[in-house]
């Protein structure tokens, strides 16, 4: 299936005649594609980083500064602020506000995805709640070269039964600006849920999630596309590796006016590569940078 590797720049439309303005409307291109999918791994490292904020402070309330960040997807590279200060008690009720800052020069994350800027989450202590949620804002953030601004928040549940662990379910409305100087705005909402290495709270490599949702996203030129996860994405955090995706399997289901395409990620082989169909033909792309 994974036969032939198309760069974005050797394509700049699929499977149409002329990408004139009439045309704008109803084709899905592969360039739209993988601007998007770059989108959803910007997402997912938005989404490890808030949730690591919140859930770190609940394994280390007490005392100074944590030292957990070498074991999750936050960088060592980062500086992290905390109020109530880190050595200051934290009590149930707590309002606890914790900046992330990659700085100006920014670093890579242990997924090997390049960041700088800041990310300030906010949230009330409560460890014996079932239900926690997160308010989290974004300041001069970039993610392998792409500014995103915005704020929002997630909610994290614990499943219930004998291997319980946590939902996020986190609401998304942001602005990404690419270097070219491209802009897409996305709205809609993703649930991640952990189902490996949870357990392994040591461990940040044997983590798998799963991942479903549905969004709409809004490029420039005023087209509008909705995304919707058909087959649940699966990231494995063992596939980290500098400039390549942890998405491994899953597919996306892209619609806009009467076209339907869809993005397969694959059978959970750690490559960099999804199958894009439009109009039952298949190319395989390349994801990432």
């Amino acid at each position: 299936m994974k036969t032939k590797i198309l760069v974005w720049s050797m394509i700049s439309c699929f499977l149409i005649v002329s990408c004139n303005k009439e045309d704008l409307n109803s084709t899905i291109t592969t360039e739209e594609i993988g601007a998007n999918a770059k989108l959803d791994i910007a997402n997912n490292d938005v989404s490890n980083i808030v949730e690591d904020l919140e859930a770190q402070t609940y394994s280390n309330s007490t005392t100074g500064r944590k030292s957990e960040n070498t074991t999750s997807s936050l960088s060592t590279c980062a500086t992290i602020t905390r109020n109530p200060a880190f050595g200051t008690a934290i009590t149930p009720g707590t309002v606890v506000t914790k900046t992330i800052d990659f700085g100006t020069l920014g670093c890579a994350l242990n997924n090997g995805n390049f960041v700088k800027g800041k990310i300030t989450a906010s949230f009330t202590y409560q460890p014996d709640a079932t239900s926690h949620t997160v308010n989290y804002s974004l300041d001069n953030f970039y993610h392998n070269e792409i500014k995103i601004d915005g704020n929002k928040s997630f909610t994290r549940v614990m499943s219930t039964g004998p291997n319980s662990h946590p939902i996020v379910t986190m609401n998304m409305d942001f602005t990404a600006t690419f270097p070219n100087g491209d802009v897409y705005t996305r709205v809609g909402q993703r649930v991640r849920e952990i189902i490996e290495g949870y357990s392994t709270t040591t461990i940040w490599a044997d983590n798998v999630y799963q991942v479903t949702g549905n969004w709409t996203t809004t490029s420039s030129n005023g087209t509008s596309q909705t995304s919707t996860i058909t087959s649940p994405l699966v990231i494995k955090m063992s596939c980290a590796e500098p400039k390549k995706p942890l998405i491994v399997q899953g597919v996306i289901t892209i619609t806009r006016n009467d076209v339907t395409a869809s993005l397969d990620y694959g059978n959970g082989d750690c490559d960099n590569l999804a199958v894009f169909t439009k109009n039952g033909i298949s190319i395989n792309i390349v994801i990432g940078n």
